[in-house]
């Protein structure tokens, strides 16, 4: 009886750690944009946030873009190009990078259009 309820209790906690959403980064050797996001932002500051809490972040070259298992509505022509990918399939995106300030507000309203999202840096 109490390997049911603990069994029980994980299932019901398991959509609470599953990330359905993710943000796929498309860079190029030498983008510039890219470095500058990577300067100003950074995968480090990106995922100590409430957006790279639900929507994990992954850096992609655009020679490997998309990943195994994803579709994207269109190809990715300029970078960095930010991908938001939900089981494997493209949701929206933002084409290059206008600054901090813009791309926190752009993603903000991508992630609360797409996702749901409610939280916000």
């Amino acid at each position: 009886m109490a390997k049911r309820l603990f069994f029980a209790a994980f299932l019901a906690l398991l959509p609470a750690f599953a990330q359905a959403a993710e943000l796929l980064m498309i860079e190029r050797q030498g983008c510039s944009y890219c470095i500058r996001w990577k300067k100003d932002i950074g995968p480090e500051e990106y995922a100590n946030t409430a957006e790279g809490a639900h929507a994990p972040l992954q850096i992609i070259d655009i020679a490997n873009a998309p990943p195994e298992g994803t579709t994207f509505a269109r190809p990715v022509v300029f970078t960095p190009t930010f991908v938001l990918v939900e089981d494997g399939k493209e949701l929206a995106r933002i084409e290059g990078y206008p600054g901090e300030d813009f791309f926190w507000g752009l993603l903000g309203m991508m992630l609360k259009a797409q996702t749901g999202f409610t939280g916000g840096s």
